[in-house]
């Protein structure tokens, strides 16, 4: 973890050199601050794609050099819309495995990544989870290399875009159901996609999901029960930036740094090139995050227009668990060192009076958990695929 004083003087080198020594453009940011909108969103930045070293092309490139990992027969391609908005998306089979003719294919898993993510992030998982079954991995709508629509301020309707957009992705790819695995906000908007077409989803897996209960009426509160784990809270310094980055879009300070967006990636997210050291020894994964987020602003103000002070739901999923099938299998995964609190999944189960929905705790795992244990995810997933055919 980088000392407060360390973040802070990074953040303020790079405001500096970005906006305050120039003051036509202050003037502008400082209109935009007030509107609340990203920068990127006014004309006067005309000039900022040249200024930020990112491209959609730089972003392509840094994922192929992940995805070259992939030992197992890979199809990657745009999927089109029925709006023409591309997904872009990946499937990931293993063609070693010879099954009978007459033996029906088995139900393929489907993964959602989270905030700021896309598919290069499931690296460590694809191959071991396609070993007896398809593996669909796809970039959400305004993240990644899909496109970047505007969307609605509107929370009902900003979520409304993403989980039609996983609907039309599914009727381009032509499944007919699936195993459904979402991460963090992949989670929340998996959950409401199972609500809305249940009959399309097998066993719904939720890995640390966001966005579950409500924002809490009194916080620091203690004696939540025995049976809930203790998690650490979010470092002052990741405070201190929601704080600040609640009058922007959440990824607005990456595009604000300009050249140094991803010296920044590097210090707030040392985790990242960790968690990924045993394949690249170099800055591949978060020049790859880099990429993924200095791009155009899209999903995340759609993921903006869902939440409410720091970071809370909006539309909490907790409030509407009860309009899942009780026949619809849910396994909720948290990372035992995670700040996403388990006792969401607690009281989902205890709301769904426990049919069908199980908890699991990964030791030594955070939020990330896909990453962090990698394997004992990949046995936890493919065991819960096993149950369902």
């Amino acid at each position: 973890m980088q000392p407060n004083t360390t973040i802070h003087n990074t953040l303020l080198v790079a405001f500096n050199q970005s906006y305050y020594l120039n003051l036509g453009r202050l003037a502008v940011f400082r209109r935009v601050l007030g509107s609340g909108r990203d920068v990127l969103t006014s004309s006067a930045w005309s000039w900022w794609p040249s200024w930020r070293p990112t491209s959609m092309s730089l972003l392509k490139t840094t994922e192929s050099k992940i995805l070259a990992c992939i030992q197992n027969d890979l199809w990657a391609r745009f999927v089109t819309l029925q709006n023409q908005y591309r997904i872009w998306t990946l499937t990931i089979t293993n063609k070693a495995v010879r099954k009978p003719v007459e033996q029906a294919p088995k139900t393929p898993l489907v993964m959602v990544h989270g905030f700021g993510g896309g598919v290069g992030l499931w690296i460590r998982n694809l191959d071991a989870l396609s070993r007896s079954r398809p593996v669909y991995a796809f970039d959400l709508l305004g993240f990644g290399r899909s496109s970047r629509p505007p969307f609605p301020s509107d929370a009902t309707k900003a979520e409304e875009q993403f989980v039609d957009s996983i609907e039309q992705w599914r009727q381009s790819v032509g499944l007919e159901n699936m195993i459904l695995l979402g991460h963090s906000l992949g989670g929340y908007l998996a959950t409401s996609y199972a609500i809305q077409y249940p009959s399309r989803v097998s066993h719904l897996i939720l890995v640390d999901p966001w966005g579950f209960p409500e924002r809490p009426k009194v916080q620091n509160q203690q004696g939540q029960g025995t049976d809930v784990v203790k998690r650490p809270s979010p470092p002052r310094w990741v405070k201190a930036i929601l704080a600040v980055v609640t009058l922007f879009n959440p990824l607005a300070v990456i595009r604000a740094a300009g050249p140094l967006g991803p010296g920044l990636v590097n210090r707030f997210r040392p985790d990242f090139k960790r968690k990924f050291e045993d394949l690249f020894d170099d800055d591949t994964m978060t020049q790859y995050i880099y990429h993924c987020n200095a791009q155009t602003p899209s999903g995340e103000v759609g993921f903006r227009a869902m939440t409410e002070s720091l970071g809370w739901a909006k539309r909490p999923m907790l409030d509407r668990v009860h309009q899942l099938p009780a026949s619809m299998p849910v396994t909720l995964l948290y990372g035992a060192q995670s700040w996403v609190d388990s006792s969401s999944g607690d009281r989902m189960a205890q709301i769904r009076n426990h049919s069908n929905t199980r908890v699991l705790l990964i030791n030594e795992a955070s939020h990330h958990v896909y990453a962090d244990q990698p394997g004992e995810f990949n046995r936890v997933v493919e065991n819960i695929c096993k149950s369902v055919n």
